[in-house]
């Protein structure tokens, strides 16, 4: 494997993207790309993230599309048809990383696996003071957050420690749960392979999981990236989730449907 391509999410949030970005111009390997894939924000907030773009160490594009509701699944894939590397990292624009996240990524990623980190959750009052002054958190210790934890300002402190695990990382290779977007790691040509995420999933709602259940069912199994490549991630309120449960009925049809890999509305839309 050669080059990374992560790609970023982010709806009217310009000083918490800024955070993630800035933890990932601190990476100790560098031979990543950042793709931003916006879902829609108003041209103020894009205004507000030029000059972090401008600062980026490594090659930096901006997909976006305008603001017809939740549609991460599509902005996504369109943002995945503009990526130059092999392997894929999915991230939310109100995450941060850690100094090694991509080489941990790097380390972590097999072919016939995808990979799903973890993430430690920031209360709202611990938020809103990293916002508001700007807190780069990737340049804290662990000692930092082992105070914030017995202060319950995160909620765990256990996913920051670093553990090889071996083989309990393929404990689980048929478990579609807890892989989420927010740190996903995959082959694209897995992500090809399965056309992507399916933009029938509208609104918020398990998008992330239905393609994760079709990569299982196309052969392609999970190995644990807990304890190795974890992210911080910043509260924000519930999106909506109106279509929750439209969502979850869709998916879990396709749970009992082995031969169903390929999304119905995917990425092969935005590929010349």
């Amino acid at each position: 494997m050669d080059l990374i391509s992560v790609v970023v999410t982010t709806f009217n949030w310009p000083k918490a993207l800024k955070l993630c970005l800035y933890s990932l111009y601190a990476q100790d390997d560098e031979n990543f790309e950042i793709i931003i894939a916006d879902d829609g924000s108003s041209s103020f907030n894009v205004a507000q993230i030029q000059a972090a773009l401008e600062e980026s160490p490594v090659t930096i594009r901006y997909v976006c599309h305008e603001d017809k509701g939740f549609r991460a699944g599509a902005i996504r894939n369109k943002a995945v048809a503009q990526c130059r590397g092999d392997y894929l990292v999915f991230i939310d624009g109100d995450c941060i990383t850690r100094p090694n996240f991509i080489s941990m990524h790097r380390w972590l990623a097999e072919q016939g696996y995808f990979v799903p980190g973890n993430r430690v959750l920031l209360s709202q009052t611990f938020t809103k003071h990293t916002i508001d002054e700007q807190v780069f958190l990737h340049q804290k210790s662990l000692s930092y957050f082992f105070i914030r934890r017995i202060q319950n300002k995160i909620n765990k402190l256990s996913s920051l420690v670093c553990l090889p695990l071996g083989r309990l990382r393929y404990i689980q290779p048929y478990k579609w749960q807890k892989a989420i977007t927010c740190n996903l790691g995959m082959w694209k040509h897995d992500f090809m392979l399965v056309n992507g995420f399916d933009e029938l999933f509208d609104g918020w709602g398990y998008e992330d999981s239905d393609l994760v259940v079709r990569l299982i069912h196309a052969g392609i199994k999970r190995k644990e990236g807990r304890f190795a490549v974890p992210v911080l991630h910043l509260w924000h309120p519930q999106n909506d989730k109106s279509n929750q449960d439209i969502n979850y009925k869709r998916l879990m049809e396709r749970l009992g449907m082995d031969n169903f890999v390929l999304a119905e509305k995917g990425v092969s839309q935005y590929v010349q």
